[in-house]
């Protein structure tokens, strides 16, 4: 479960440009829940979700994740229970490697992890069985590199 607890985030704290984004924020979200954040731009959505991953501060309040408080852990130790997936799909991918190397890095994400090789045929099936279910026709593209998909002209991808 997420808890969020009178967050308040302040950009710019004591200078001319201050700006608060968030103020006493509180939010819960139970285990399985799915929801949505709607607001226009400079609400603080995206703040919202930094904050809770720990890219960001808070200068007040607690985030608490099953019941652990996580407020001040750094986002790479949340890493393990906190992933995001960005609208730009350059952003959080590695644009030079491929759609299942690039997989096989967040399979692994919060892990501990080692010079061994990070993919193999059960993997890439497995790949593919998850690709699948989106409809996308990732499935049949996993050697391919993540900047190539976004090419406008799709008869050069196979």
């Amino acid at each position: 479960m997420l808890e969020l607890h009178e967050i308040t985030r302040i950009f710019n704290q004591g200078s001319v440009n201050e700006k608060t984004a968030l103020d006493n924020v509180s939010l819960r979200v139970p285990p399985g829940d799915f929801i949505t954040i709607i607001g226009g731009n400079g609400a603080g959505k995206s703040t919202l979700l930094n904050c809770v991953a720990g890219v960001f501060p808070v200068e007040k309040g607690k985030i608490y994740l099953d019941g652990e408080n996580v407020t001040s852990l750094p986002d790479y130790r949340r890493a393990g229970d906190i992933a995001r997936i960005f609208q730009d799909p350059m952003m959080g991918t590695a644009g030079s490697m491929t759609v299942e190397e690039n997989m096989a890095l967040a399979l692994k994400r919060g892990q501990k992890r080692g010079l061994v090789r990070g993919i193999n045929e059960s993997r890439r099936q497995f790949f593919r069985e998850k690709l699948l279910f989106l409809q996308l026709g990732l499935e049949n593209r996993l050697s391919i590199p993540v900047m190539l998909l976004r090419c406008d002209t799709p008869f050069l991808l196979p």
